[in-house]
């Protein structure tokens, strides 16, 4: 299979790249500097907010994956990153690939029946309007209903570098927690759900989630 994956350097990006290549797909990683985040991979610079661009290195996928995070240079991203993802699905859609997946936040997870994490007194303000972003993104793509097959994989509330395990938890819009009221994921684990994602498609149209 072919995939073409945007946001490849970053840590979440980078351990997709590295899976999904480990198994035998062909990659592109994409970044704006270019750079290939494990050797033998193919690497090009280009940026998501211009959808010639995903559309012209997207051709001829199978899939296109997206592993962008909203702009953290202090001013709200949350305009600027629904560009992009409105960018990545016209380009997408020009290149004529039915498969988008995309890393997504955990902010917009339910504790409860309509009652969103980010929402909760005593959000860390620090991530607060990167977690809006997300969930804005989120509610972009559930609006898409022209045949595109997207996907859209949301982290544990904590996901930072760690051990491939294998072994962890599919949900779906309720934060998954262990018996310790805890929410996490390794990002080794997560791009094994996410790459498992790829090659089945069993969650076609719909956020998923991830935690152990």
């Amino acid at each position: 299979m072919k995939l073409v994956l945007f946001g490849a350097t970053g840590m979440v990006g980078s351990r997709i790249v590295t899976e999904a290549s480990a198994r035998g797909h062909q990659v592109v990683a994409v970044s704006r500097s270019g750079q290939s985040p494990i050797p033998g991979v193919t690497a090009t610079a280009a940026d998501a907010s211009d959808p010639a661009k995903v559309a012209e290195l997207a051709a001829g996928a199978d899939a296109v994956a997206s592993a962008c995070v909203p702009p953290r240079d202090g001013s709200d991203p949350r305009e600027p990153f629904l560009a992009i993802n409105r960018s990545l699905v016209e380009g997408v859609r020009q290149a004529g690939v039915r498969r988008l997946l995309v890393v997504g936040g955990a902010g917009s997870l339910e504790v409860a029946p309509g009652q969103a994490v980010v929402d909760q007194p005593g959000f860390p303000e620090a991530y607060l309007l990167e977690a809006l972003a997300h969930r804005d993104a989120l509610a972009y793509y559930r609006t898409v209903d022209d045949g595109l097959d997207w996907t859209y994989v949301s982290p544990a509330a904590e996901i930072a570098p760690g051990e491939r395990t294998g072994t962890f938890r599919i949900g779906g819009d309720r934060m998954l927690t262990d018996d310790h009221g805890n929410s996490r994921i390794s990002a080794e684990d997560y791009a094994i759900a996410f790459v498992d994602e790829l090659e089945k498609d069993a969650h076609p149209r719909a956020r998923m989630s991830v935690a152990y």
